[in-house]
């Protein structure tokens, strides 16, 4: 029999869902990630294409050299090679010039890795600036025959020292080799046990 005052009170202990409040719920939950996706889903990212890089890349200027490397250092002072786009520090000069023809520092820097074609005018255009960068009177047949004898001059210029120097060597060979002297006296101070004259 069930208890009179137990009309108004919950004693099962189980919990109950307000099903209104956890719809209202999920509905924002939705619309939060509809609006996070349409932000995401704009407007590709336009990135121009590669360009050639107008500065020499540095990789001997610390080449030889002796550093303290301390580990609370900041980025840029440690040993290898900083990189202040991605603000990384790689070890060696391989890894550096693979990193900075990378993916990800040519992305930070807002190009793609695709290469703008050219057309044939910009071909063309390119072709005149660079035979007016060279100086047409530079170079003429004229000039590379004098080059040819001057070379040529100074090889028989070095045979011929070099057979003087073999003629000299040879001459003092001969003459420590067999000294002639023709008092027996002086050939005995200077360590000569016979006499040797110089007339056969």
């Amino acid at each position: 029999m069930a208890h009179p005052n137990a009309v108004g009170v919950d004693n099962t202990f189980r919990r109950k869902f307000d099903r209104e409040e956890y719809l209202q719920r999920a509905r924002e939950r939705e619309e939060q990630e509809e609006a996070r996706k349409s932000k995401s889903k704009g407007p590709p990212v336009q990135r121009k294409p590669l360009k050639h890089r107008d500065f020499e890349v540095d990789l001997e200027s610390r080449l030889g050299k002796t550093q303290v490397v301390t580990p609370i250092a900041p980025l840029s002072q440690q040993a290898g090679y900083y990189c202040s786009v991605c603000e990384c520090v790689v070890k060696d000069s391989a890894n550096y010039l693979d990193h900075i023809n990378g993916k990800k520092h040519q992305r930070a820097l807002g190009m793609s890795m695709r290469v703008e074609r050219a057309s044939l005018q910009q071909v063309q255009e390119r072709f005149e600036v660079l035979k007016k960068r060279k100086d047409p009177g530079s170079f003429s047949e004229q000039d590379f025959d004098e080059r040819i004898l001057k070379q040529q001059q100074e090889e028989e210029e070095k045979k011929r020292q070099r057979r003087e120097r073999k003629k000299e060597k040879k001459r003092e060979k001969a003459v420590e080799e067999e000294p002639e002297v023709e008092d027996p006296d002086v050939a005995e101070m200077m360590g000569f046990g016979g006499f040797r004259s110089s007339k056969k």
